[in-house]
């Protein structure tokens, strides 16, 4: 089910002059919430559309429910374009150098003083400081915040399977915006909203952090940490099957003794409790392993599911497009990739009063809305016809 009812951000504006995957989820995010966002691309169009291997997803999934406009932004006739697109918004996003906005007169400094309301948010890979003038990524900055060092094993960092500061930064971007928004509504004045690589990063391994500071103990890769909990692992079972298994709890404890007939640990006093189960790991673990190896993973994922134990089969992301759970509940909507192909996506991971949010735009073609966009700017069809010969747009 997908949200038929007025949507939050409804009648805001978004201009976005962005590539790749952070500023284009901070659009993805406020298109989704019901915001108008345009995007603002090169004639050649956004790299991301033509990227191959593990990018050829990031261009329909970050710029869905938005326009495309392909614009020469080097050019002075663009300029006035993009100047004047910008004076009707609300907000405008961006995640390119600053020199090259200031070259092109669409910094915050130059636009706040042509509309003091704007909420102006920028996406970089650092905030203001001695890293500042550093080319980012989110490997990068995996590397340099710790985050590949916990997901790797020691010796060997390895980044997450996901653009994780990427998406999550353009999601601090969007919850800045609408911080920003909401800040308007007091004063009447627009700010500058700034979201960071490698700030997100940090963020994430912050937990890991004051692990330290509570307890003087470095944190270890995530394959050698010490789990907190007895039983906490990926176990390989019958006919050469994975799956998760977790029992966090003393009542769980119980219940799992009791749902396999382990009477003689539960009543085994060095696994009374979960700080004696994770004492006990060094035999505990081998000792369940053997037990559980000639049961099917689809067994154990159903007796653990019948006594509410938390466990999870271990699946490639390309099976999740068959998952019941996201099937029937909403959670994967119909879209049409800009060759013409059906396929479905992933929505935001939220609801608004029992509904999820869905598309109202698939991702578009090159251009797909430049001429609707400059009628409603004020341009003549003669003037868009010129400036189409002339080079500054996209030519038909």
């Amino acid at each position: 089910m997908t949200h038929s009812k007025p949507l939050p951000l409804s009648g805001i504006r978004v201009v976005e002059f962005t590539h790749m995957v952070m500023g284009p989820t901070c659009g993805m995010v406020l298109g989704d919430l019901g915001a108008e966002v345009i995007k603002v691309e090169p004639l050649a169009g956004d790299s991301t559309r033509k990227l191959l291997g593990s990018g050829a997803g990031f261009y329909p999934l970050f710029n869905r429910n938005k326009k495309s406009l392909a614009l020469d932004l080097h050019s002075v006739k663009g300029r006035e374009v993009a100047l004047r697109l910008v004076a009707g918004a609300d907000i405008v996003s961006e995640n390119f150098k600053a020199s090259s906005m200031q070259k092109l007169g669409l910094d915050y400094a130059t636009l706040r003083r042509l509309d003091p309301r704007l909420i102006y948010v920028s996406h970089k890979g650092f905030l203001p400081g001695p890293y500042e003038h550093r080319t980012a990524l989110d490997e990068v900055v995996q590397m340099m915040g710790g985050l590949a060092y916990m997901t790797g094993r020691p010796g060997d960092p390895l980044r997450a399977g996901s653009s994780v500061n990427d998406i999550m930064g353009g999601i601090f971007g969007a919850l800045g915006a609408m911080a920003a928004l909401m800040q308007r509504q007091q004063t009447g004045k627009g700010q500058e909203v700034q979201a960071a690589l490698f700030e997100n990063n940090i963020f994430l391994v912050a937990q890991h952090m004051m692990q330290f500071a509570v307890t003087g103990q470095a944190a270890a890769p995530m394959p050698q940490k010490i789990s907190p909990w007895g039983i906490y692992d990926v176990f390989s079972v019958k006919d050469q099957a994975q799956i998760f298994l977790a029992v966090v709890s003393d009542t769980q404890w119980a219940l799992f003794c009791d749902a396999f007939g382990f009477a003689d640990w539960r009543q085994d006093s060095r696994l009374s409790s979960n700080n004696d189960r994770v004492r006990a790991r060094p035999w505990l673990l081998p000792a369940l392993r053997e037990r559980l190896a000639g049961h099917s993973a689809s067994a154990l994922a159903a007796l653990f599911e019948q006594h509410g134990l938390p466990f999870a089969p271990i699946t490639d992301p390309q099976h999740l497009f068959d998952d019941p759970h996201l099937q029937q509940t909403g959670g994967l909507a119909p879209m049409t990739l800009p060759d013409g192909r059906s396929t479905v996506v992933p929505l935001l991971p939220l609801t608004l009063d029992g509904e999820r949010l869905g598309l109202r735009l698939d991702p578009p073609k090159l251009d797909e809305h430049g001429t609707e966009l400059l009628l409603g700017l004020g341009y003549a069809a003669a003037e868009i016809a010129q400036m189409r010969a002339d080079g500054v747009l996209l030519p038909q």
